[in-house]
């Protein structure tokens, strides 16, 4: 059987990078990964997953929304991943089309979701509004 599994990528002030960090309680978050940098929202969004008692596979990555490599080898390791089902995919700060399009394959295999922040969502949008002016 699946697991149902929340991914999460941001930045964290420990850890290592290219890797998951599969967690089930905050004390976990905080032993593996330590605090959030400053303005970094990829672990209060960790936090609150775990809050609501959701398994939780986290992607430490360099720059929320810039570390394109990271965010490519994080999708790359959920695509491969065969007993894990993504519910929901928390990706704060990316605006970035090339990775918000990668990860259309995940979200349809596994039928979930793609939460970012409405700042990110108008980035993408006008990123796509550019490209057609």
């Amino acid at each position: 059987m699946k697991q149902k599994k929340i991914a999460a990528f941001g930045e964290a002030e420990k850890g290592e990078l290219h890797i998951p960090y599969f967690l089930q309680d905050l004390s976990q978050l905080v032993d593996h990964l330590g605090n959030p940098p400053h303005d970094s929202q990829g672990l209060h969004y960790a936090v609150q997953a775990l809050l609501y008692k959701q398994n939780l596979v986290f992607f430490r990555v360099e720059e929320e929304g810039f570390s394109a490599k990271d965010y490519f080898l994080g999708l790359k390791y959920l695509e491969n991943a065969d007993n894990t089902h993504i519910e929901a995919l928390l990706m704060p700060g990316v605006g970035d089309k090339e990775i918000i399009q990668a990860t259309q394959a995940i979200c349809k295999t596994h039928k979930s979701l793609l939460i970012i922040q409405e700042k990110d969502l108008y980035d993408y949008l006008t990123s796509q509004v550019r490209k057609y002016s």
